[in-house]
């Protein structure tokens, strides 16, 4: 359940029981000619769908990330790595207030990886609560069966082509991408990002067929919603 669809009062009941919460956090940057919302819309809608047969609640999304490398792409939008981490700190604060205890981060967005090391320093300070950092694409029962699919699964290529992840009336060339220099992105500006990636794919076919997308999805959910049960030392 989303926590926006509850009043404060049902939060207290709630936390009389159980003290677990999923926080979601993405990105809006390009992803070719998906969504440029995919790395928000991806992490929200499996943090939903694994915490509501367990009734646990899941906050807003964090929708910004860390994405600077994108910037030449009209449409991203990137925080300052600090930026991101104050407001990742704002909310533990605000929710520990509250009386939740467990936290499962669910991560949509690489470059928001630095969360997850400031996971680590929150909960030094608050031992109170532990905090779970979780990149559901590369999870291990996930990452498995993408490589099942097709080994070759990139940023915007059909590993994040989910039929709630395009846009309408947008044809995508049928061809299998070559694997991008990664070395030379690292090093590159954004402008010189742009030149190196093109339209936004950094390997691999751009679509699969549904059949495939949907029994990948079911393995992320499964997968997470195991950790929302039963991941907590």
């Amino acid at each position: 359940m989303r926590l926006i669809d509850m009043n404060w009062m049902q939060v207290e009941t709630y936390l009389k029981s159980d003290n677990r919460a999923v926080l979601p956090i993405g990105s809006i940057e390009q992803h070719c000619y998906l969504s440029l919302g995919v790395d928000a819309i991806l992490p929200e809608r499996v943090s939903i769908e694994a915490a509501e047969p367990l009734g646990v609640p899941v906050l807003p999304t964090v929708n910004y990330g860390v994405t600077p490398y994108f910037m030449a792409f009209p449409g991203s939008v990137s925080l300052r790595v600090t930026t991101l981490i104050a407001v990742v700190r704002d909310i533990l604060d605000g929710i520990k207030r509250a009386g939740f205890g467990r936290v499962l981060i669910v991560n949509g967005h690489g470059g928001n990886n630095a969360i997850g090391q400031f996971a680590q320093e929150w909960m030094a300070d608050n031992p109170s609560v532990t905090v779970r950092f979780h990149n559901w694409w590369n999870a291990p029962k996930t990452w498995a069966k993408v490589q099942a699919i097709d080994p070759l699964a990139s940023h915007a290529s059909w590993l994040e082509n989910f039929p709630w992840t395009r846009i309408p009336n947008v044809a995508m060339p049928s061809e299998r991408k070559p694997l991008i220099d990664a070395d030379k992105l690292r090093m590159s500006n954004p402008d010189k990002a742009r030149e190196l990636i093109g339209d936004g794919n950094f390997g691999g076919y751009y679509r699969r067929s549904d059949e495939e997308m949907l029994d990948l999805w079911n393995v992320a959910v499964g997968e997470t919603r195991d950790l929302i049960q039963t991941g907590w030392a």
